[in-house]
């Protein structure tokens, strides 16, 4: 068995493009999850080279190093929490990505800024205006609501945030209805 870590899966469609792929290629798939693929048995590297073929046109990478991985599992962390989950609940991000990690924040914070040139605060806060940005063209919920729903203590504190973020207030957004979101790979 084997796992491999493959970069800027980052949705559910990310999931299926990728699973169709190793069907395809007719490579024995235990589970995949964002990111992480894990094979019943051990790629030959024909079979390495060949998946790689196939997978950077489509935008996906097979991450050899063991930075890497911490990085790309840090990001995908931080997507589901922000993008994937339903839940009102206040965590601690640092206490999230220590245990399911199995590091230090402190280490974890500093492989991230040496390896992404950008903080762990400022990723998360880039993913959760991408997510507001979604919410705000839905047209389905008060800023109020969505404020609430992402965690922000006040529609002040995010309306300050997404400006500070995009140049924007959340209603000026919302009025000029362009497409202003980035896909997730691109925050």
């Amino acid at each position: 068995m084997i796992t491999l870590f493959i970069k800027n899966m980052v949705c559910n469609r990310c999931i299926m493009v990728v699973q169709y792929e190793l069907n395809r290629l007719g490579l024995d798939v235990k589970n995949i999850k964002l990111g992480e693929v894990t094979l019943n048995k051990e790629l030959t590297s024909e079979e390495k080279n060949t998946l790689d073929k196939v997978l950077i046109p489509l935008g996906f990478e097979i991450i050899d190093d063991k930075k890497s991985r911490i990085i790309e599992k840090i990001k995908n962390i931080i997507i589901d929490l922000v993008h994937h989950q339903d839940s009102n609940t206040k965590m601690n991000l640092s206490d999230v990505l220590s245990s399911k990690l199995h590091h230090d924040y402190n280490y974890l914070s500093n492989l991230f800024s040496e390896v992404a040139g950008i903080t762990i605060e400022k990723y998360f806060i880039a993913q959760k205006i991408e997510k507001v940005k979604e919410l705000l063209v839905y047209d389905e919920l008060s800023l109020n609501e969505i404020a609430f729903r992402m965690n922000y203590s006040s529609v002040a504190y995010l309306s300050n945030q997404f400006k500070k973020i995009t140049g924007l207030t959340p209603t000026h957004f919302k009025q000029i209805k362009e497409d202003k979101r980035k896909p997730l790979d691109e925050v």
